[in-house]
């Protein structure tokens, strides 16, 4: 059943969605609706985020049973079989963009109507509007995001007091000396040897479209191939780290944050051309009506102005919502304040740069194979 056939709030038997008061714990009742929701997603501290931030929240105010599915990463794969099955069992997934546009794409994920599902921000703007810097697809909800970056130590005798305050300082064995640790597969890779390359940002993917652009990038990062460590797992970068066998690398910011924050250890962030990525909700389509009114009242909840930015007491990820941005205060256990280890902070994302889903889609293959190649 089409979605536009389900808005009106006499077929979903709840309040109109314009009644919604502000305060994000004033919930209506759920008429229609499901007594239960299962949500997919990543377990780990991620997920133990979800709980806190506003799952836990919404079982408090509505009573609602909420059965977890911790296979996100198979998400794609497994809502593919269950749909040729005919028995789709989840009710909501949270995924990564690019995944969330290959199921709109299959035609696997229901098209959301962002102002008529979810709250407007404080002040009035639509969800739309609120979300749109980072909306990608129209079957994915943006939560939050995070992103790739470096870390290094600070504490380098080589370097004689600098620190690193460009990405392109990676490349400057002279000025920083030591090993560093790089993801070991083009991707971010490729767009930051060319930035370093002088390549503007802005012209980064359509100088890959090139075989000359590749080579350009490659000859680059051939610059420091012979001190670099090549990683698979986001947290081989902060061992490498600590245990001070590489003095700057890339990883995710959420791990950097961890062994700056909570391991004590004297590393720093460098966030200049950090490739931000983003996490959010994916409805399955075609899910009968009780259980489609219940996603769209957890969703009208959850993905608010207020518990997008209570995300942040518990996960160094930024909030999606331009109107979070103000709200994110300090972290609940820690009790340190959470802004400027955001992806999202203004002063942090001044020269960041979304992942371009679409043109790695259409040109992976080709350049892992290209760069697996020069790597050997």
């Amino acid at each position: 059943m089409k979605l536009t056939a389900l808005l009106g709030a006499s077929v979903l038997g709840i309040l109109p969605f314009a009644a919604w008061a502000q305060d994000a714990e004033e919930v209506p009742p759920c008429e229609n609706c499901a007594d239960t929701i299962t949500i997919v997603s990543w377990g780990g501290a991620y997920q133990d985020m979800q709980k806190k931030a506003y799952v836990d929240p919404y079982v408090a105010a509505t009573g609602v049973k909420v059965i977890w599915d911790e296979s996100a990463s198979e998400g794609v794969a497994k809502l593919r079989a269950m749909t040729e099955a005919g028995n789709v069992t989840w009710d909501l997934i949270d995924l990564l963009a690019s995944d969330g546009i290959r199921l709109c794409d299959e035609g696997l994920a229901e098209e959301i109507p962002f102002d008529d599902w979810l709250k407007p921000a404080p002040d009035g703007t639509p969800a739309s509007e609120d979300l749109a810097k980072y909306t990608v697809s129209e079957c994915h909800i943006p939560t939050n995001l995070y992103s790739t970056t470096f870390g290094y130590r600070t504490d380098v005798a080589a370097w004689n007091g600098a620190v690193p305050t460009s990405v392109c300082d990676i490349f400057d064995l002279e000025k920083f000396p030591g090993k560093r640790a790089l993801e070991k597969r083009p991707i971010n890779n490729l767009e930051w040897a060319l930035i370093c390359s002088g390549v503007p940002a802005d012209q980064v993917y359509d100088t890959l479209e090139t075989d000359e652009g590749i080579q350009k990038a490659l000859d680059k990062l051939g610059t420091i191939k012979g001190q670099t460590i090549w990683w698979s797992a986001g947290a081989e970068t902060p061992q490498l780290l600590a245990d001070k066998e590489a003095v700057i690398g890339s990883t995710y910011n959420g791990r950097l944050f961890s062994l700056i924050a909570e391991q004590n250890q004297p590393v720093a962030m460098l966030w200049d051309y950090e490739v931000l990525d983003i996490d959010g909700f994916v409805v399955p389509a075609g899910l009968p009506e009780e259980r489609l009114n219940r996603v769209r009242h957890f969703l009208r909840f959850a993905t608010d102005t207020r518990h997008l930015a209570d995300q942040t007491k518990y996960i160094s990820y930024g909030p999606a919502r331009a109107s979070s941005q103000d709200l994110v205060g300090q972290h609940a256990d820690l009790g340190i304040d959470m802004a400027p280890h955001m992806p999202t902070n203004p002063e942090n994302a001044k020269t960041g740069f979304l992942f371009n889903y679409t043109w790695w889609a259409d040109h992976r293959d080709e350049l892992d194979g290209r760069f697996q190649s020069w790597l050997a």
